[in-house]
């Protein structure tokens, strides 16, 4: 692919906020993360002083209420001009009053859901190509949480049991909206367990690192390959590139999965992993450190 000119940002999520809540919880579907500076650089990353927002929520089942705190959220930083897009079927997605309005948006954000729905609804369609466009060419920031961020790799997770990973075929693999080659990113990782299924997923794609987001913790992807981990939590790197021995191409179905060399990092808040190079940074200073002495 060729150096986006925009940001991509991931967040981890919090609360799952696609499905309806539990009956036998008494969780609210909050947007936490918001309050700890994630939703606040989101907005620092954009260059209009009183910028549009586009909050697409697809993913949700319960679209109005996210939408709704989305509002709030924003309003809460002096941000007034939130759009919501409440999109359904794949024919919504196709009107021209929601294409001319990611055109002219200064930010875009996909909620938590099911990342499924969001590649039904806009995989190869002319939506996803003026997004995929303006991330290209423009200082435009493409943000989503939860399964808005598990959907912008190229390979997506779908699903799969945590308990159960590292049994061959146990994680459940798609094409995802295909801003970023060479990640694969899971969410609500470190509360759920889901290193096991991270290791499943990349070592099945040798060339791609994995990118596991903690809640209330997301990333900033910048020229397509630098990260900058954001947030409260942890972002863990799975890196199989020196992967000495694997069986996942002769193990059947269901049985134990065995991997040796998988290198692991973790990322708190202001640390860099360059996923080309596949080197961590402590900060950015050190980075352009890196960059500087390497130039002369």
């Amino acid at each position: 692919m060729d150096i986006p000119k925009g940001k991509l940002m991931a967040i981890g999520g919090n609360e799952d906020k696609g499905t309806y809540p539990n009956p036998r919880t008494k969780k609210k579907y909050y947007l936490d993360f918001f309050e700890l500076g994630i939703l606040k650089r989101f907005l620092q990353e954009i260059p209009a002083k009183n910028p549009h927002i586009e909050v697409i929520t697809t993913a949700s089942m319960i679209p109005e209420e996210v939408g709704e705190r989305y509002v709030s959220a924003f309003g809460i930083l002096g941000i007034e001009k939130v759009g919501l897009m409440h999109i359904r079927v794949e024919e919504d997605a196709l009107l021209p009053e929601y294409l001319e309005r990611i055109k002219k948006a200064d930010g875009v954000m996909f909620s938590g859901g099911d990342q499924s729905r969001l590649t039904r609804m806009f995989l190869h369609t002319e939506f996803m190509e003026i997004l995929r466009h303006r991330y290209f060419n423009e200082n435009f920031i493409l943000a989503g949480t939860s399964a808005g961020a598990m959907a912008m790799s190229q390979v997506m997770i779908k699903g799969g049991s945590a308990t159960d990973s590292l049994l061959r075929g146990s994680v459940k693999i798609g094409e995802g909206l295909n801003l970023v080659e060479g990640m694969i990113i899971d969410t609500h990782f470190v509360t759920r367990g889901r290193f096991g299924r991270l290791m499943e997923a990349v070592v099945t794609h040798p060339k791609s690192v994995g990118v596991g987001l903690g809640e209330d913790t997301g990333i900033l992807l910048t020229e397509g390959h630098m990260i900058e981990t954001i947030g409260s939590n942890l972002v863990v790197i799975m890196d199989s590139h020196n992967v000495h021995y694997t069986n996942v191409n002769e193990v059947e179905k269901g049985r134990p999965i065995a991997i040796d060399n998988m290198v692991m990092h973790a990322l708190a808040k202001g640390n860099l992993y360059d996923f080309n190079a596949r080197r961590f940074f402590k900060s950015a200073d050190a980075y352009e450190r890196s960059r500087l002495k390497k130039a002369t």
